[in-house]
């Protein structure tokens, strides 16, 4: 199924040719509309080919194709509200210093887009996903590249797509699909491709990062690589509800085998008797999970070896063993070390680097000192969180100082909470300082259109020539600011 470069090619001209169908606001809504209707009503099909294909089990793919298809819809409703065009109209000014000339600024698509699958999420972060989703609705057709852990259910997602397209009178190129490791390069540097979108590893990202930098024309590239998402728990909350915290860790941990990108890779715990106590709630809660089966052969072996690795390094424990479950399947666990060891660099710094599976490193702290002094090493996430006790969250103490401390370090900071679940909501920001992502945009809520779109503003031009959504008496009806004045 491997994409030859002819392949590659006529996918993008195919969709670069299909930019003009998605022009029309309204069409694209009902496009999405349908899109997120058929995969609805094809809901058994696609369930069963991805769990043939990802083990992910019908319960969490249902769950997630129905995440699915209200991201479809949610962007509907923000394409017909048309806020996201961030129309802008000054007319001329001779009074002012310098004199202001008439003025209309707006966005506009940047043209086909590039998706790069995830592994870990078949529908939600693939094919029919957030990156998907968002550039469609901001007029973009897309090529995706599809992941070699679901390439049939993929196939399978790209026919109803285009059938719902077809049914709007857009053609199927809109939506292009192609397959393999050399036809991802190829689509990263094609000229008529003008942005790309990217889920997975650091390493990956990194390479398509670089290429899309080296173009001779560069194209924006908004990469979610990788993140460690750590949490502090501070010592009046380990006292108040080490049961609670504990239990709630090993959930989020655990949960989708700990393949979810957001899930807590390093945790601040405080030595001492709350900080025994917070552990044996965790050691009693992580034993109790089942083994589970990871997305294929190779991120097993990877995390067998990366926990084996972390493991044998000086000073660090294992209460709960993660390992080989079964000849498909692994289990999970935790390491725990002194913090002070990860507090300068040195031999410990693997324990800072994500390992992908149900694994977490626990650093216990002796002081407020030693985990800032962790905090401060750490590189960018997509989150960070903090455990408050009840009058720490009241704000005494250092509740607002700490979460002044996690703000550099993530693009959600979570207060007694856990990381895993990203609600796709308005203003839900999934993305982080690097190597979380490569931008500062999110891939999930939706100012995620905003990746897919470029501002530009005629200055002097006749109200005939003007686009209707720039003209005086906004016959489109959409939000916008009007000589200094916002208008709904």
């Amino acid at each position: 199924m491997e994409a030859t470069a002819q392949e590659v090619d006529a996918a993008v001209r195919a969709a670069h040719a299909a930019r003009g169908a998605l022009a029309d606001r309204t069409v694209r809504a009902a496009f999405l509309r349908t899109a997120a209707d058929q995969l609805q009503a094809a809901k058994d099909q696609l369930v069963e080919a991805a769990d043939a294909e990802t083990a992910l089990g019908p319960v969490r793919l249902t769950g997630e194709l129905a995440r699915t298809c209200f991201q479809l819809r949610a962007f509907a409703d923000i394409v017909d509200e048309g806020a996201f065009l961030d129309v802008v109209i000054n007319h001329p000014d001779d009074t002012a210093t310098p004199p202001i000339p008439d003025l209309r600024r707006y966005k506009v698509p940047l043209g086909v887009v590039a998706v790069y699958s995830a592994s870990n999420f078949p529908f939600a972060f693939s094919v029919p996903g957030g990156d998907t989703a968002s550039a469609l609705a901001a007029g973009c057709p897309v090529v995706v590249k599809a992941h070699p852990d679901h390439p049939a259910l993929s196939e399978l997602v790209a026919v109803v797509l285009r059938r719902a397209a077809a049914e709007h009178g857009i053609p199927e190129g809109v939506l292009g699909l192609v397959h393999g490791f050399e036809a991802g390069v190829e689509l990263v540097k094609h000229p008529l491709v003008t942005a790309a979108g990217f889920t997975g590893s650091v390493r990956g990202g990194r390479a398509l990062f670089d290429a899309a930098a080296a173009r001779p024309v560069p194209i924006p590239f908004h990469g979610e690589l990788g993140s460690l998402n750590p949490v502090l728990i501070t010592e009046a909350a380990a006292a108040e509800r080490p049961e609670a915290i504990g239990t709630g860790l090993a959930g989020s941990m655990t949960l989708g085998v700990g393949q979810f990108c957001v899930k807590p890779g390093l945790v601040l715990a405080p030595s001492g008797a709350a900080g025994d106590q917070l552990l044996k709630s965790l050691t009693d809660a992580v034993s109790a999970v089942d083994a589970g089966v990871l997305l294929d052969h190779r991120m097993r072996d990877n995390f067998l070896a990366g926990v084996a690795e972390r493991a044998e390094l000086p000073d660090v424990d294992s209460p709960v063993t993660a390992g080989a479950g079964g000849e498909h399947t692994v289990s999970p666990g935790f390491l725990t070390v002194p913090a002070a060891k990860l507090a300068t660099e040195g031999e410990h710094d693997l324990l800072l680097e994500e390992c992908f599976g149900p694994i977490t490193v626990v650093a216990r702290y002796d002081d407020e000192d030693e985990a800032k002094s962790v905090l401060s090493r750490l590189p960018g996430n997509l989150t960070a969180t903090v455990h408050l006790s009840g009058e720490e969250a009241a704000g005494e103490g250092r509740g607002p100082e700490i979460l002044a401390e996690l703000t550099p370090l993530a693009g959600r900071v979570l207060v007694n909470g856990w990381p895993t679940g990203v609600a796709v909501a308005a203003a839900q920001h999934h993305g982080g300082p690097y190597p979380a992502t490569t931008s500062t945009s999110t891939s999930v809520g939706g100012t995620a259109i905003e990746r897919w779109l470029r501002p530009v503003a005629y200055q002097g031009a006749p109200e005939a020539l003007l686009p209707p959504e720039l003209r005086d008496d906004n016959p489109l009806g959409l939000p916008r600011r009007f000589n200094g004045n916002l208008e709904r």
